[in-house]
Order: structure tokens, then C-alpha cells, then sequence
């Protein structure tokens, strides 16, 4: 067998040195860290914590997975990309930037939207799959990836103040579908770009993600299976829940005997690239050109903002009733009924939402401003600043 310091070069045992005086790591953890190959799908928030760890400790393939490009707002908390690459497709900023790190490993990319017909593809080759992602239905389908491929998935997921993290899919341990059976109801969960989140907080979970990569590739520690770590960084807290497998989970339960991969995005009732459209029916959306004019007209119709309130102080539509979305449900009954109600968030995704809190309180005339103030602010007000 090949001597593991001849594996690595003078340079990699200079640049890896710090590992390598570690017991849990020493020459042979590194060989076996060079050997390796993890698949990243998302090179956001999760994804620049991660993929900057891997690269940096020496993981010898890394594959990831994005089609979005960058955008200034993603700046604020994703590390990976810079100013300089503004409009890049992430996973060339991405690769770019991990190869910055360390020129001795390798990087595929694959710049596409990571579905149920490319995944088993995209995914051959790879010993663990890691959750960059900020959706369900991706989160879903790498779920059911990992047990059908009989792989280690790597989960994270970040929310305002709040994340979480767990390893699913080891040898006897839990799958995601053992703690979350079935996707939440569309609109239930906002993005991060509607619900915002702490700049730091997905270095912080995806750290521990990282972390939890490179345990599995050692074969060191105790790893988060069948546990979900919780995190609160307004209160520097860290909760472990322990998970038990489901001896009846539909996909790794007692009883199943095949997998298949489905459509996650009718699963989930949601789309990957999240387009207001396709949860709501066009009735129920109305377009900014098309509020412009029902305003201009001087036709009756109730405008009710259900952003924070912090968010007024950035933009705001003259005239709009504030209601925030927590409190809708209780505040509905000062609204009329038999006027024409349109809500609005930041860009359209928190307001499906209030539409579905209305009609459930039988308001029957409501609809969502698609693109949301945002929207407004860059087809009719320019005044209005875009955030």
C-alpha cells in the first residue's frame, strides 16, 4: 500500500500541518480528506460557510450545485462571493473563490436548478451530500437522494436569529422525513430575503455543517446523528433534540423496499425558483401596472401592508393599512369585506400568506401585489428605495 506522507506533497503537509498534529487527524485523516469528494448543493448563506471550510481543510473533490447569480444583497452573508463578482453565476464566484483558498483540491460545478432528473447525475461520484439550500422541495429530494444512494446528508437551515443542523441517513440513524414527515403548507415559511436573517448566523450553522462533513470523512467524534442541534444566537443558546428513526417512514422506514425520486415542487406546493404565479391562481394576483391604474381611477380598494414595522421606515405606499403578518389573523375583522383588499410584503412572498389568512376568514375579494413594494418602487415610484 502506498505510504500516506507520499500522498501528500511538501507543500500539502505544510499547508495541512495543523491537522496533522492532531491524533484524530495526523497524515492518514488527511490522505483520507484528499480522497474524499462532497457535494455542496447551494452556494449561499450555508454554502460560503461550507464550502470555504471544505476547501480550506483539504476535502480533494467538491462539487456544487447553484443557478442563481450574484446580487449585492447576497453580500451581507455570503462569504464566498465578493463585490467583484456582482452577476456572476455563483458557482464560478464560488469555485473561484475556493480555489483562491486552496489551489490543491478540485472543484466541479454544475449551474443549474438541482432537481429530480439531474440529481442521481449530478450526485454519482460524491460520498456525502450537504444542504446548502434555502428551500423545501430541494431539501426533500436530497433527502430521498441520500437514502435511495445510501449516502451521508449533511442538513442546515437558518431563519431570522434561529438555525439548525442535524446529520441524516447514517448507518441506523434517522432520515429528514423521520423529523419532518411532510413539507410545511405554502407560504408558511418566508425566505430569508422576506424574513431576513442575521448576517453571521449561516457562517455559524454552516460552520457546524463543515464540521460535521469532515467528522463523517475521519471517522472521528460523535457525530449529530439522530439529533438536531437548535441554535439562537439572540440568546446564545444551543439545544439538542434527539431524533428516532420512524420504523414507518415512507422513505427509509421497515417496509420499503424502493425509492422514488418525485416531482418535490408539487410535493412541496412550492417551486425551487419561487415564482408567486405558480402558488397563486391569476385571479388572485394583480401586477403593479394594474394597482397604478385601480388607484388612478379612484376606484375603492383597501391597501394593507403586512411587512414588520421596522420595514416602514425604508418604503412605504401612501394610504396602505398596516397590519403585520403575525398579527393579521387576529386584527382581519377591522378590514372591510365588501371592498376590494390588496396585500403587499417586499416582493410578493409573505403576502400569499395574508391572502390565504383573509380567505380563511372570509374575506373574498383579496389579492396579492405581485413583486410587492419592491415592484412598485421600480416600475412606478422610483422615489421608493428597492431593499
Amino acid at each position: 500500500m502506498k505510504e500516506s506522507h507520499l500522498e501528500l506533497s511538501r507543500q500539502e503537509i505544510q499547508r495541512y500541518s495543523r491537522h496533522l498534529v492532531l491524533k484524530e487527524v495526523g497524515l492518514s485523516g488527511q490522505v483520507k480528506l484528499k480522497r474524499s469528494a462532497v457535494l455542496l448543493v447551494g452556494t449561499g448563506g450555508l454554502g460560503s460557510a461550507i464550502g470555504t471550510y471544505l476547501a480550506a481543510a483539504g476535502v480533494g473533490k467538491i462539487g456544487v450545485v447553484d443557478y442563481d447569480r450574484v446580487e449585492l444583497t447576497n453580500l451581507q452573508r455570503q462569504i464566498l462571493h465578493s463585490t467583484v463578482d456582482l452577476d456572476l453565476p455563483k458557482v464560478e464566484s464560488a469555485r473561484r473563490r475556493m480555489l483562491s483558498i486552496n489551489p490543491e483540491i478540485h472543484v466541479s460545478t454544475y449551474n443549474t436548478v438541482f432537481t429530480t432528473e439531474n440529481a442521481e447525475e449530478i450526485s454519482a461520484g460524491y460520498d456525502i451530500l450537504v444542504d446548502g439550500t434555502d428551500n423545501f422541495p430541494t431539501r426533500y429530494l436530497l433527502n430521498d437522494l441520500a437514502v435511495k444512494t445510501h449516502k451521508p446528508f449533511v442538513f442546515g437551515s437558518i431563519y431570522q436569529f434561529e438555525g439548525q443542523t442535524s446529520v441524516f441517513n447514517t448507518a441506523g440513524g434517522p432520515c429528514y422525513r423521520c423529523l419532518f414527515p411532510e413539507p410545511p403548507p405554502p407560504g408558511c415559511v418566508p425566505s430569508c430575503a422576506e424574513g431576513g436573517v442575521l448576517g453571521i448566523l449561516p457562517g455559524t450553522i454552516g460552520t457546524l455543517q463543515a464540521t460535521e462533513v469532515i467528522k463523517l470523512i475521519l471517522g472521528a467524534g460523535e457525530s449529530l446523528a439522530g439529533k438536531l442541534l437548535i441554535y439562537d444566537a439572540l440568546e446564545m443558546d444551543f439545544q439538542i433534540i434527539h431524533i428516532r428513526k420512524n420504523p414507518a417512514c415512507k422513505v427509509c422506514g421497515e417496509n420499503v423496499s424502493q425509492i422514488d425520486l418525485i416531482d418535490y415542487e408539487e410535493y412541496c406546493g412550492v417551486p425551487v425558483i419561487r415564482k408567486i404565479s405558480q402558488i397563486l391562481p391569476s385571479e388572485k394576483i394583480i401586477s403593479v401596472a394594474e394597482l397604478e391604474k385601480v388607484l388612478n381611477q379612484g376606484d375603492p380598494i383597501q391597501l394593507v401592508d403586512v411587512r414588520e414595522a421596522g420595514e416602514l421606515e425604508i418604503s412605504r405606499l401612501s394610504g396602505a393599512i398596516h397590519i403585520p403578518l403575525f398579527e393579521l389573523e387576529e386584527q382581519a375583522g377591522g378590514l372591510e369585506r365588501n371592498i376590494e383588499i390588496v396585500v403587499f410584503c417586499r416582493t410578493g412572498e409573505r403576502s400569499v400568506r395574508a391572502v390565504s389568512i383573509l380567505e380563511k376568514k372570509g374575506f373574498n375579494h383579496v389579492k396579492n401585489l405581485e413583486g410587492g413594494i419592491n415592484a412598485w418602487a421600480e416600475s412606478v415610484d422610483s422615489s421608493l428605495v428597492q431593499y
